[in-house]
């Protein structure tokens, strides 16, 4: 049964309970399984869920994949990724639909959403182009049962990967359109620093529009290629009990995914990954859980 952003999954701590009722292994975390490996390794580490990238649903191809998910048993928390919506053209919109064909196909509740960068100087039209361009994705997505998850990111991604740079901004591009159709994703990686993070969270959580929990955490210092610099939780800077406070307050129960970019962890046997994975979990992340509910 796929769950979808606005149903509950098990609480944790309960009679019977695991601790890993919500946990979701992101494949991306263990870039050198294939999908079978990953949906496998996760499995056997206990896990319900797994946050699916598109390379590794290609290799595969959706209709093996639907057959590995089906035989696991785990659930689908969500897709990466759709996006880069600001162009001059319209070219990613097609690739964008094909996305969302296979979201809903692997029963992904919701396809995540990076926005895109700058293809030039001019900040303000790609973000006019970016909203335009997800309004033109929302009827397509809600046909397949499928929801857009907006995903800021930390702003020095701003000129090369993603216009909007806090929850914010994310809800302000979503509020146009049903919760159902268009939410925003907390990736703790993107969002930690922000001032207004509170206030935000609990403003997606009011409206409906939180569509995934994603985490991992700030390095000190940040390596060369800032696109690796995500790390394990409990490496950095990260308060991941208040974040997740925050999260569960704002009455988000969905899947939480553990989404790592850091060519250490991917050189690193993925088993042992998933191991260190929830161990975290339980040590930075569970109690955050049961404080906030």
């Amino acid at each position: 049964m796929t769950i979808t952003a606005t149903q509950s999954v098990a609480a944790p701590g309960g009679a019977g309970s695991t601790g890993w009722e919500r946990l979701s292994l992101n494949t991306r975390t263990t870039a050198s399984w294939t999908l079978r490996e990953a949906v496998e390794g996760a499995a056997r580490a206990g896990l319900p869920a797994v946050g699916l990238w598109r390379d590794r649903l290609e290799e595969a191809g959706v209709d093996e994949a639907v057959r590995v998910l089906a035989d696991s048993g785990l659930r689908v928390s969500s897709l990466c990724r759709g996006g880069f919506l600001t162009g001059h053209d319209d070219a990613a919109l097609d690739d964008n639909r094909r996305a969302l064909d296979q979201a809903a196909a692997v029963g992904a509740p919701e396809l995540v959403i990076v926005a895109g960068g700058m293809p030039d100087r001019d900040l303000r039209g790609a973000r006019l182009r970016l909203a335009d361009r997800i309004a033109d994705l929302a009827p397509y997505a809600a046909d397949r049962g499928v929801r857009l998850a907006l995903e800021p990111l930390h702003p020095m991604y701003c000129a090369d990967r993603a216009v909007i740079s806090t929850l914010g901004q994310a809800l302000e591009l979503a509020a146009p359109f049903l919760a159902e159709q268009v939410g925003v994703v907390v990736d703790a990686f993107h969002v930690w620093w922000d001032p207004e993070l509170a206030d935000a969270v609990a403003a997606a959580g009011r409206a409906g529009r939180i569509s995934s929990y994603q985490i991992c955490d700030w390095l000190v210092p940040i390596a060369a290629d800032p696109l690796l610099s995500r790390g394990m939780m409990g490496d950095g800077v990260v308060d991941f009990g208040y974040l997740t406070e925050l999260v569960t307050a704002a009455g988000y129960r969905g899947d939480i995914e553990v989404e790592i970019f850091n060519q250490e962890i991917w050189d690193t046997d993925p088993a042992a990954v998933v191991d260190s994975m929830k161990e975290r979990y339980r040590e930075l992340v569970l109690p955050g859980l049961r404080s906030g509910a």
